[in-house]
């Protein structure tokens, strides 16, 4: 017996396995949803605003898009137990470190590495469950893991403002570092598995790529507070980004193989959630602040009211599934999706101050519906459209292509926010500070007015893009010898053994 199958042999316990991935991915999606409803707090608490207060989101969602693929491709060569449980102490360290912070730039670097750790735990904890599991065991353990990540969205944002709301906004941080020290004890009994086949990290892709996404990022989210920065920091991150196109073509073993942009179905399914995340993503995050700054509502109140939004994400998606089982066209389904969650922003220009619950709930009902069908259906219907020897990789690209797109419809969401309330009240400080939640800063019902015709701009362009984007997606998505019809040809043949 070799020295790596011994060790593997001497921990080995499936169900304990399943929990810590479950329970980790939980709190990484947790983690993404619940932070902007502390925001108002931590900016009146750390005297913040603006960019600065917008990285604490924007920095932990920007680093977990970076480094899933690069923990992924560390786990196959170093041990997915051994990553899995580095990337968990890691989130832990930035979950501790972002509850004691005494500055905001001390938090945003905690929560960049609490990203890191995060990326991590999503891309180790998949590794897991199918290094252990296989058969029907595995489609349920995966099951289990999408189910679980709707749960942490879902739940994100109410506990994180019952939290905020009865024990301050540190503590809502706290709550990760308890249970990134029980996943950590898990590990115990979790067997240890590598990669069929030793290959070499990938260096200057990863490099160039996270180089590349964080300098767009910064000059996405620097563009408002005008100089130099926001503008050179798009242009040198969009260099990079070509850089790291012909640096990936030229690999024997690139970060992202970039040759599934030539199958349309495919392309269709990720330009499709992407879109979905476009009309969700912004609305999970910011709205909460707009509630909280506006209407006057406590971070718990507003954290309920984001329940409206999120609890589709639990029910829809089994059901979509099983609807496309049954017969119905998953095309026609992720229009719809697309449709609905461009309804649901253009019905939620019905914002205003003092807008209650009862008329927020068909929009937010609306967006979380289009969104619970694409996380219903995208996954099973993208990995259809490719060979089955590309499989693994093509789930690679996507979930790239899923994170990384979250991450930039957060940071261009409320940089365009701010941007529109700069229009209307001329200064570029005030205008951070409303999209803050904070409105002392003059006439109350004034910035109000301006902070809310501000949102329905937003969500109109938001629900443009969304209907463009579903006629697009509809055309990708039609049938194609090289897609769905030839992986189902291949797919038919006797599958390997899993490792």
């Amino acid at each position: 017996m070799s020295l790596r199958s011994a060790s593997a042999s001497r921990r080995s316990s499936p169900p304990v396995t399943l929990m810590a991935v479950l329970v980790g991915v939980f709190a990484v999606a947790m983690a993404i949803s619940g932070t902007g409803v502390a925001l108002p707090d931590i900016g009146a608490d750390l005297d913040a605003s603006g960019a600065p207060l917008q990285w604490a989101v924007t920095g932990y969602n920007l680093a977990l898009a970076s480094f899933t693929l690069v923990c992924g491709s560390l786990a196959d060569l170093f041990g997915r137990r051994r990553m899995f449980l580095v990337t968990t102490a890691l989130f832990t360290a930035g979950g501790l470190l972002s509850a004691v912070s005494p500055s905001i730039l001390v938090l945003d670097v905690a929560r960049a590495v609490a990203g890191v750790g995060a990326g991590g735990v999503m891309a180790c904890g998949g590794a897991l469950l199918a290094a252990t599991f296989t058969g029907a065991g595995r489609t349920r353990a995966f099951a289990a893991m999408g189910t679980t990540g709707g749960a942490g969205v879902v739940v994100g944002p109410f506990l994180a403002g019952w939290l905020v709301t009865t024990l301050g906004w540190r503590a809502s941080f706290l709550v990760f570092v308890a249970v990134g020290v029980l996943i950590m004890l898990a590990t115990r009994f979790v067997a240890e598995s590598w990669g069929v086949e030793r290959r070499q990290v990938d260096r200057p892709g990863v490099v160039v790529f996270v180089t590349a996404l964080g300098l767009l990022m910064f000059g996405v989210v620097q563009s408002p507070q005008g100089g130099p920065g926001g503008p050179v920091g798009i242009a040198v991150g969009a260099l990079l980004l070509v850089v790291f196109v012909v640096i990936e073509r030229r690999r024997d073993n690139p970060l992202l193989d970039l040759s599934l942009a030539g199958n349309a179905p495919f392309m269709g399914w990720c330009l499709g959630t992407v879109s979905t995340s476009i009309g969700f993503v912004g609305t999970l995050v910011y709205l909460p602040i707009y509630l909280q700054g506006v209407t006057g509502v406590t971070a718990a109140r507003a954290g309920l009211v984001m329940l409206m939004l999120t609890v589709p994400i639990l029910v829809v998606p089994m059901f979509a599934g099983w609807l496309v089982n049954r017969g119905w066209s998953a095309r026609l389904m992720m229009t719809l999706a697309l449709g609905l969650v461009a309804a649901g922003n253009g019905w939620l220009t019905v914002l205003h101050p003092g807008i209650g619950m009862l008329s927020l709930s068909a929009p937010l009902v609306t967006v979380g519906v289009g969104m619970g069908i694409s996380f219903g259906i995208t996954d099973a219907q993208a990995m259809n459209q490719v060979e089955a020897s590309r499989i693994g990789m093509a789930a690679g690209f996507l979930n790239t292509l899923r994170n990384t797109g979250e991450a930039v419809v957060i940071a261009v969401f409320g940089t365009v926010l701010i941007a529109l309330i700069r229009s209307r009240v001329g200064s570029t400080e005030l205008a951070n500070q409303i999209a803050a939640g904070d409105l002392t800063g003059g006439d109350r019902e004034f910035l109000a007015a301006q902070y809310t015709q501000s949102w329905q701009v937003a969500l109109l362009a938001v629900a443009v893009l969304c209907a463009v984007a579903a006629v697009v997606v509809f055309l990708l998505l039609a049938p194609h010898r090289s897609g769905a019809r030839r992986a189902a040809e291949e797919t038919a043949q006797p599958a390997p053994e899993p490792v």
